[in-house]
């Protein structure tokens, strides 16, 4: 059984979790800060080698407190007791890497309840639940620098029957949920690595040699920046699972791990997948100017017509408004600032009046998946699945994927519990089969949806820009429906779409505006992210990692004979050299929260090339994910 261990430290205080069958106990106290530049030497080294790990047997486990995570973990509940089971006998563990549920889920969203109807009939009754706020209106405006005028609504983006919430907030709602079914949900677990079983035994009838996933291990606490064992090291756990359900949201990096390992992409022949960044705040509006329940979608300025995108205003419950603007990272122009086109777009005219003595509460950034069903990869491998944003199930003309996300985490529980079930009759260890979750999802109507619009979004991808997306998805949306024999595809990755920055000139932003427009670093200090100053660095480079012998895959040059020490500082050179001489420091602008700096190196310093190095602030990280996609150079893995 579970005993315990501590929580990821804070910068200024530590929040320690104590878990006693199945039960959580939050433990709060002050901490000095831990000064990152005492002397560390005298430290051992952490080697995930010689660590002896506590262990934990489940039936399932789930890495992500999210729509679909969790509403797996309720499925798989509610079909035990269906099945005249004791629910308590099955054991639903979901890993959280945030300090609580919510605390990494962006505020301000739309959702359309047709899976939650599903999932819960009764929610409308039950105590605490979020949906408090009808989308009353749904309009649509194109804008240009100084005005804006309403645009024909595509039939996809109607919010009748809709709700506005703060999706934190439904996510922990949902998550108190669970736990009164008896789901036991670990905040502050991160999960950092599959368990993979290459042995004989599960793997006798398999020759690929991929083994199979019995679990997750979790992030280790209590390293300092670099990689020694403090005192208050613990290693982290291992859940040993019968199914693993990885629910991480978009670029997860388990999920990267197992698309890679088991070729989910290949195998089925998926398109590379294709993101846009979310850039988002949330305000208190004045009286006048708030509108419950209104949902305005946008168009045009401030972006280009090459490049796609728009914002969204939504008139949320409370007096608060959410604002944003989502692009897509396939642009070209390495001058772009997702930041300063959110800040700039606040100056138009409609912004101004709108926020005119409103207060901003609330800053954050996430990537989303753009791909649809041409991106979808493999949802299934041995001893495990993919579910919500970690398989790609976002609509994107409806801007929502939580009912897909839902939806996928409920049908994957139901495979889940029969796969389990057979286990159980066979008395038998062999992975469960997790096909016929792939097969009942496209049976259902989130396939049906993401396939009726799977042309929308690539139709932007064209010499015509904006203009030619939008002609085609008119016509598209209006009348054909998806109901045609062609179907477009995407082309490369985002970072391939990257163009070098002698094709384009550098983009003038105004200066920042307080309150209405600040700099970056005021917009961080209101995000739900903190990482100390001397703790690892989640964001690396090759051959920077603690847990394993990185390869070279990113560097062009030779590297026989040389340490790992030595690599390391030849892969830091290569990403300057392209990413500055190139891309003009593409991520000191891309990075919503300033982790990137290309910085003045002294003559000589190790990593440097013609006067530049790189600097990355990890500790002002918001976990959306952009550098790891973007990057030119695809050098950057973004870790737990």
């Amino acid at each position: 059984m579970l005993r315990s261990q501590t929580a990821r430290l804070r910068p200024r205080s530590s929040v320690s979790v104590v878990y006693k069958f199945g039960q959580r106990h939050w433990l709060h106290h002050s901490r000095p800060r831990q000064n990152p530049k005492e002397d560390d030497e005298s430290r051992p080294l952490f080697d995930p080698n010689e660590i002896e790990r506590a262990e934990d047997d489940v039936d399932v486990c789930i890495v992500g407190a999210g729509p679909a995570g969790l509403s797996a973990a309720i499925r798989l509940k509610q079909l035990a007791k269906e099945k005249g089971k004791d629910p308590d006998e099955l054991r639903v563990v979901i890993l959280e890497k945030g300090s609580e549920v919510g605390a990494h889920t962006l505020s301000g969203a739309v959702i359309e309840p047709r899976a939650l109807n599903e999932l819960l009939p009764e929610w409308q009754s039950m105590d605490g639940h979020p949906l408090t706020q009808p989308a009353t209106s749904s309009k649509m405006r194109f804008f240009t620098s100084s005005s804006s005028f309403p645009m024909p609504h595509p039939p996809q983006m109607s919010n009748k029957g809709n709700y506005i919430l703060s999706l934190s907030q439904f996510t922990r709602w949902l998550g108190g949920v669970a736990e009164e079914m008896g789901v036991e949900i670990y905040p502050g677990f991160a999960g950092a690595s599959l368990v993979i079983d290459h042995s004989s035994e599960s793997t006798s009838d398999r020759k690929d040699g991929k083994g199979v996933v019995r679990g997750v291990r979790t992030n280790e606490v209590g390293l300092d920046r670099s990689g020694r064992m403090k005192d208050s090291f613990e290693p982290g756990m291992q859940f040993n699972a019968k199914v693993t359900l990885l629910a991480e949201g978009a670029h997860g990096s388990l999920t990267k791990q197992a698309v890679k390992n088991f070729d989910l992409r290949g195998v089925v022949g998926a398109d590379p997948q294709t993101y846009g960044m979310g850039v988002k705040e949330v305000w208190r509006v004045k009286p006048e100017n708030y509108r419950p329940g209104e949902v305005i979608h946008t168009m045009g300025w401030p972006l280009d017509w090459k490049t796609y995108g728009g914002g969204w205003v939504y008139h949320m419950a409370d007096g608060l408004v959410s604002l944003g603007l989502v692009i897509g990272l396939d642009y070209a122009n390495p001058y772009l600032s997702p930041y300063r086109e959110l800040q700039r777009m606040k100056h138009h005219p409609y912004f101004r009046k709108l926020l005119e003595g409103g207060e901003r509460v609330a800053y954050g950034g996430r990537v989303i998946n753009e791909g649809g069903v041409q991106s979808v990869p493999r949802l299934f491998f041995p001893g495990g699945a993919l579910i919500g944003c970690s398989a790609g199930l976002v609509n994107v003309p409806k801007i929502k994927g939580t009912h897909n996300a839902m939806k996928s985490g409920m049908l994957a529980a139901e495979t889940s519990f029969a796969q389990l079930e057979r286990l159980m009759e066979e008395d038998s260890t062999e992975p469960v089969d997790m096909s016929e979750y792939e097969s009942s999802l496209k049976d259902s109507w989130v396939w049906k949806e993401l396939k009726e619009v799977r042309n929308l979004r690539p139709s932007f991808n064209t010499p015509l820009g904006i203009w030619g997306g939008m002609a085609y998805s008119g016509v598209d949306s209006l009348f054909l429906k998806g109901r045609v024999p062609w179907t477009f595809r995407h082309k490369g990755t985002d970072a391939g779409h990257t163009g070098k920055a002698s094709g384009f000139k550098p983009i003038e932003y105004p200066p920042p505006e307080a309150p209405l427009s600040t700099d970056i670093m005021t917009s961080v200090s209101l995000t739900s992210t903190n990482h100390a100053e001397d703790q690892p660095i989640h964001l690396q480079l090759p051959f920077t990692s603690y847990y394993s012998n990185d390869s070279a895959d990113s560097s062009p040059e030779d590297t026989s004979g040389l340490s790992k020490e030595e690599l390391a500082v030849k892969a830091r050179t290569h990403h300057v050299k392209v990413n500055v001489g190139e891309y003009a420091g593409l991520l000191g602008r891309a990075c919503p929260a300033g982790v990137y700096e290309y910085v003045d190196a002294e003559k000589g310093e190790a990593g440097s090339w013609e006067g530049k190095r790189l600097v990355i602030n990890s500790q002002n990280c918001i976990h959306c994910k952009l550098c790891d996609i973007k990057v030119p150079t695809q050098d950057i893995t973004w870790t737990v």
